[in-house]
């Protein structure tokens, strides 16, 4: 007998894989989605995976096996953590906060993990910052029986060239390719609304969907402020606009919650910003689209149109799409340094899997197992999860990756534009200035926000605290935010990483 003993997620080709193995249409969808993880690996085993598409993280228990199967989807839009205690029992879950109310966990720091995160702002790889507590990565399964555990890699990217194809063959094949997903997205009776930007990915994944309303965030400092050119985006294509405006002082009281509800330290600026616009959106819909997955598949960053140019040297240096402190910085300010604690450590193996790729493909392929699974849909999870609302990413799917997968990196960047095939796409649905708006990014006014005495006075007391003074040497620290208050407004990305750290440490091992 198999029972679900966990799961969280979206299961997008339920129709299909109800017919294929005789489950009734008529289920709530839990009833239905349960019954799907279950006869799945009653039918493919290990293997189910490779018949599903979506978002998942589950845990199975075999009765008759005495086994613990649990299984993250390809991407890791779901994450997934398990325990061993040191009686042999394995903790397991969703969240990391309901391991830590199971008996047999043990609360200790993973002090390690901050010296990858002042360079990284974001937790990657296996480990995380509770000692013994870990990350099932992004296709990978887990397997626990007669106390013993191990894990396997069901799936990894991989990338296969295909240049016997035009610009315009690769944009159709996106284009029915995502008209062919969206009706999978939600069902008939489902209701939802849409994140939208100034960009092209949360514009696509809208002129593509029903929805009616749209959620845009927006500032009073104008320069930081796409939430204009989503109303006109909106507009042009017949739906409502609902903006957020985020206030300096809604910013900075919201943190300590978004660092507890994270569960562990985000130095990603966007995700304060993204708390709010989730709690707003959530007082008026329960299900949100947003474009997640697409600058990672089709090269979205402009650092992409670079990487020609470094050739091999990427191996040496590039972890991801954050990279703020160097080792030099980094023994300066810490407590304690360990020379072989290095970030380039983790990007390592995959840069074995891509021998031989083009730079670009190299690049991006980081940015999918790394920064994807550690920052973007870490954050879109947790965020969402701590507001009540659901978001479904229509562009992070595998059949979409598949056609990034084979295509060339003159399609994904040139010297003039980024997303080129995507864009082309894009185009067949939304008027060229929308499809071709140059990337503005989910920018936040932050770093002139933290400058201001009005605001950065818990910054100022946790960078002087006695809680900074256990893991920095804080006339170091001090220097470094008074060098970006002097005027280094490029110092604003470290100064925020170190006080996510200790706003997120006082969470989990001060007042808790």
């Amino acid at each position: 007998m198999i029972t679900v003993k966990e799961y969280r997620g979206h299961i997008r080709n339920w129709e299909e894989l109800c017919e294929r193995l005789e489950i009734p249409l008529d289920l709530t969808r839990q009833e239905r989605e349960e019954k799907i993880l279950i006869r799945a690996y009653e039918t493919w085993g290990y293997e189910m995976a490779d018949h599903m598409h979506g978002m998942f993280a589950f845990a199975l228990w075999d009765e008759d096996e005495k086994k613990l199967f649990c299984l993250r989807d390809h991407f890791g839009t779901k994450p997934f953590y398990y325990y061993e205690t040191e009686d042999g029992s394995l903790l397991y879950g969703t969240t990391i906060r309901q391991i830590m109310e199971q008996p047999g966990f043990v609360k200790k720091l993973n002090e390690e993990m901050l010296q990858l995160y002042l360079s990284l702002t974001y937790v990657a790889g296996e480990n995380t910052f509770f000692r013994g507590l870990k990350k099932l990565m992004p296709g990978r399964y887990l397997i626990w029986q007669d106390g013993k555990l191990s894990i396997t890699r069901y799936w990894t990217p991989a990338f296969r060239l295909d240049d016997s194809r035009t610009l315009e063959e690769w944009a159709d094949e996106i284009h029915t390719t995502l008209k062919e997903i969206m009706p999978e997205v939600k069902t008939a009776d489902e209701t939802a609304e849409s994140f939208l930007s100034g960009g092209v990915d949360s514009s696509y994944v809208l002129a593509m969907s029903d929805v009616e309303m749209t959620d845009s965030c927006g500032y009073e400092e104008k320069r930081f402020d796409e939430s204009g050119l989503a109303k006109q985006t909106a507009e042009i294509l017949g739906r409502k606009n609902s903006r957020c405006l985020i206030t300096p002082e809604e910013y900075f009281g919201i943190v300590p919650y978004v660092m507890y509800n994270m569960e562990q330290p985000l130095g990603d600026a966007s995700a304060i910003a993204f708390a709010i616009a989730c709690r707003a959106t959530a007082q008026h819909t329960k299900i949100c689209y947003s474009g997640e997955g697409a600058d990672e598949f089709f090269g979205g960053y402009n650092m992409y149109r670079n990487a020609e140019r470094y050739g091999e040297n990427l191996k040496t240096f590039y972890v991801g799409n954050t990279n703020i402190m160097k080792e030099d910085e980094k023994k300066r300010i810490l407590k304690k340094y360990d020379p072989d604690v290095l970030p380039i450590e983790i990007a390592r193996p995959i840069y074995e899997e891509t021998e031989g790729l083009d730079p670009v493909t190299k690049m991006s392929d980081v940015d999918i197992q790394i920064w994807l699974e550690g920052d973007i849909y870490l954050n879109v999870d947790k965020m969402s999860l701590a507001a009540g609302l659901e978001i479904r990413m229509p562009l992070t799917d595998r059949r979409i990756f598949d056609i990034a997968s084979r295509m060339p990196s003159k399609y994904k960047v040139n010297e003039e534009q980024n997303k080129v095939a995507l864009r082309a796409a894009a185009a067949k649905v939304l008027p060229e200035e929308i499809a071709f708006r140059k990337k503005l990014g989910f920018i936040v006014p932050i770093r002139i926000w933290m400058a201001d005495d009005r605001y950065n006075q818990d910054v100022r007391e946790k960078f002087r605290s006695e809680m900074a003074e256990k893991f920095f040497n804080v006339d170091e620290i001090k220097a470094i935010f008074d060098d970006y208050v002097g005027g280094n407004s490029d110092n604003w990305r470290k100064v925020w990483t170190i006080y996510t750290f200790l706003v997120w440490y006082e969470e989990y091992f001060v007042k808790r």
